[in-house]
């Protein structure tokens, strides 16, 4: 399956939470799932296999990762040696989109990779184009000096998320990588058991 096109707010709807990398908007006007009979229709008791599949959706259109994309950084976490749970979100959260949206460069992860794709960052003083870099301690980014004014407004807007890991400078626009994160700093509510599970049943 590619990646999403469409409607986002129509998946924050039917995975009942709050996705910020993949969008700003809220579901409070329409706190239910998408469908023809809205708020009246009873919602059902997920089965095992829903709740792991439902966990494995979150992480998927939260970084805006293919399927395939996915399930090899799932293949990847699972020949390490440490956590699993820990090492998949590490192996997330270091890529070079996120990175952008976490220090505020980026409204959302789709923004950040446009930034990315287009030529307007710096990875160690290099251009880097590829989103799905992965990131390691000490590497600097930045936007180049020509493409300043345009993170102006995700900053301005409050974007980004709680990062200790990242030391930034929101005037200088770089953001420098001082460690790995683990579970406890995803911006949503998430249970890398569950991905787990759900991958465990198909590799």
């Amino acid at each position: 399956m590619s990646r999403l096109t469409g409607p986002r707010l129509k998946i924050l709807r039917a995975l009942d939470t709050r996705l910020p990398g993949l969008s700003r908007k809220s579901t409070e006007k329409r706190p239910f799932g998408p469908g023809q009979h809205g708020p009246t229709k009873r919602k059902k008791a997920g089965s095992p296999y829903a709740l792991r599949l439902r966990e494995k959706q979150k992480v998927r259109f939260n970084y805006g990762l293919t399927e395939r994309a996915l399930r090899r950084v799932v293949e990847e976490a699972l020949r390490s040696k440490d956590n699993t749970g820990q090492v998949i979100i590490q192996l997330l959260e270091r890529r070079l989109d996120n990175v952008l949206f976490r220090a505020g460069f980026g409204a959302t992860i789709p923004a950040a990779r446009q930034l990315t794709t287009h030529g307007h960052v710096l990875v160690n003083g290099r251009r880097e184009t590829i989103p799905s870099r992965r990131l390691v301690r000490g590497d600097v980014v930045s936007i180049r000096p020509k493409s300043r004014h345009l993170p102006l407004s995700a900053l301005e807007s409050g974007a980004g998320a709680d990062s200790p890991w990242l030391v930034i400078d929101k005037d200088a626009l770089v953001a420098t990588v001082t460690g790995y994160p683990d579970d406890a700093f995803v911006p949503f509510e998430l249970s890398p058991r569950l991905v787990i599970e759900h991958y465990s049943r198909v590799l």
